[in-house]
């Protein structure tokens, strides 16, 4: 049975490095028979502004359901993005903060600190791309954006990561290490339709 892979390419920009990575990653996985969905955050519009959970949190948009029905629908995810201060621009980070919201990506237990994950059995690649060397990134900074993307997204709501990679420095990366990359993703996208 092929595999229902979603694909979010969450750069605020339409044309962007991420967007071609996403389209190699895209184009491996349909090689092997995958069917995809994919949504470009350039194209979602929904409010940015938002106060928290709670009882009069305002309904989602109609982007907003479409990304969690993507999520609901997928076995598998590819997010791509930017990595701008240490963690996705703040557009992406708002769909996160919108749309994974109590009910749909984890559900609170009504007494202490647990919680259930309701989005179990889905597993996930992501790949960022980053000024930032990564090898600069995980000594020094020890990769926030990466853990928690793993951890405290993802892992949070029960899907597993599976591959997590970084490309960088993507300013002074040439036209061959730029096409390393796309072939990296390709391969990545090939493996994820298995």
């Amino acid at each position: 049975m092929p595999q229902n892979i979603f694909i979010w390419v969450a750069h605020p920009r339409e044309t962007s490095f991420c967007s071609a990575l996403a389209d190699a990653y895209q184009a491996g996985a349909e090689e092997r028979g995958a069917n995809i969905r994919r949504i470009n955050l350039h194209a979602m519009r929904f409010a940015l502004d938002f106060e928290g959970y709670g009882k009069d949190m305002p309904a989602l948009e109609p982007d907003l359901l479409t990304w969690q029905e993507a999520i609901t629908w997928a076995d598998h995810l590819l997010i791509v993005h930017p990595y701008w201060w240490g963690s996705m621009p703040a557009p992406a980070k708002a769909v996160l903060d919108r749309a994974l919201i109590p009910g749909f990506g984890f559900r609170y237990h009504k007494r202490g600190v647990f919680w259930d994950k309701l989005l179990t059995g889905r597993t996930a690649d992501a790949i960022i791309t980053s000024d930032t060397p990564p090898w600069y990134d995980t000594l020094v900074y020890r990769k926030p954006g990466r853990r928690v993307l793993r951890n405290q997204v993802l892992g949070f709501c029960g899907i597993k990561m599976r591959k997590l990679v970084q490309f960088g420095t993507v300013k002074t990366a040439n036209e061959a290490k730029r096409a390393r990359w796309i072939e990296r993703a390709r391969e990545m996208g090939r493996s994820a339709a298995l």
